[in-house]
């Protein structure tokens, strides 16, 4: 049986983890929170940097620094995780739906301003497998309409659009180091503020509304509430994972991309007969390889190659439902066939097993028998 995911753990991380226990200092923001926030801030020179539960609660604080409230509107993708609409819907704010590219499966920067009304006060942006949107095209529309953007960049950790990291560009980003991540600590995230004023209100709101952060570096002689918050920071065990992670970045990153490459070298062919669409880089992105996916000809053709693959023992999936086309998304009046584009690429994507320590024969064998099959 091969996987669809697993992460790769090795001695490295157990080192960190058993040093974090007897530290006693197990936490949040103890001595590996920081050493996490300063590999961000040397390596990819990301500033305004806060370890979180989840990038989930990435995704609220950011909405509770936007001040959303009922009646707002916030312009994103249907075709993304729940955890992106719940952050708008918590604060009572309206999600407004629109379609994607159908090249990038990322929001339709195009169709952006069709959508812009009194009412809007941010886009949430989603960049799908590591891959970026067109941030300057939409960096303008923002600026055009005064309108904050927040990036979703669960799956973007280590990935760039010209050259500057993705999650660092709109006015606040969200990572996840969930399990299935390229960079994990079982749950967790981070969120990344532009404005350095910004990152002291999500101190605040990270530590339960209060300016306990503050307090702990010697800013203030006593710490109190503050403003409305939660429990958001996560336990320095888990950020002991996570640096051992990071210690060996490069060496999971080159093992992806080298998987990546192989795939996509393979599934050409597949390209030039017709059987299926390979994943679509623009030029403005460096990804990360965080996943492989084919768009295949149809969804029936989908879900027969992912039934035929797990006869073979390889676990394969397809991915989100769009949002609007749920029974949430019914609820809020959208109904199938508002967006098109998202509907159809959703039903045609199988993602195919990607994992750093995947071994030689592991992936001759998922290309093996994916040119079998859609030959």
């Amino acid at each position: 049986m091969i996987p669809f995911n697993k992460a790769s753990i090795t001695d490295v991380e157990k080192k960190y983890i058993n040093k974090a226990l007897d530290n006693f200092k197990i936490c949040g923001d103890g001595e590996f929170t920081y050493l996490c926030n300063s590999w961000f801030k040397e390596k990819l020179n990301i500033n305004n940097f806060l370890l979180t539960t989840s990038c989930s609660h990435a995704l609220d604080m950011s909405a509770i620094l936007l001040n959303l409230s009922i009646g707002d509107e916030v312009i994103l993708p249907s075709y993304t995780f729940v955890s992106t609409v719940n952050a708008v819907m918590l604060r009572g704010a309206i999600p407004v739906f629109i379609d994607i590219d159908k090249r990038t499966m990322n929001i339709d920067v195009n169709l952006i301003e069709s959508k812009i009304t009194k009412n809007t006060k941010a886009i949430f942006v989603v960049h799908y497998a590591g891959v970026s949107c067109d941030m300057d095209k939409l960096m303008d529309i923002a600026k055009k309409y005064n309108l904050k953007v927040v990036e979703d960049a669960a799956q973007g950790v280590g990935a760039y659009y010209k050259n500057v990291p993705l999650g660092s560009i709109g006015d606040y980003g969200c990572y996840s180091f969930h399990e299935t991540k390229n960079y994990v600590m079982g749950e967790g995230g981070a969120l990344i503020t532009k404005s350095s004023e910004d990152y002291l209100k999500a101190e605040i709101i990270r530590e339960k509304g209060t300016d306990r952060s503050q307090f702990i570096r010697g800013a203030v002689d006593k710490y109190t509430w503050r403003d409305i918050g939660s429990s958001y920071l996560p336990s320095d065990i888990l950020a002991a994972l996570l640096y051992g992670q990071l210690q060996r970045f490069d060496e999971i990153m080159n093992k992806r991309l080298s998987i990546w490459n192989n795939y996509n070298d393979n599934f050409k062919i597949l390209e030039e007969r017709g059987n299926a669409i390979r994943q679509y880089i623009p030029e403005y992105s460096t990804h990360n390889a965080h996943m492989y996916f084919l768009i295949l000809n149809t969804e029936n053709d989908r879900d027969y190659f992912i039934n035929k693959l797990k006869e073979k023992g390889i676990m394969a999936t397809f991915h989100y439902i769009p949002l609007h086309d749920s029974p949430m998304g019914k609820k809020l009046g959208y109904s199938k066939g508002d967006l098109p584009v998202t509907e159809e690429y959703a039903s045609r994507l199988v993602r195919l097993p990607l994992w750093a320590d995947m071994s030689d024969d592991e992936i001759e064998y998922v290309t093996k028998n994916v040119l079998e099959i859609l030959k």
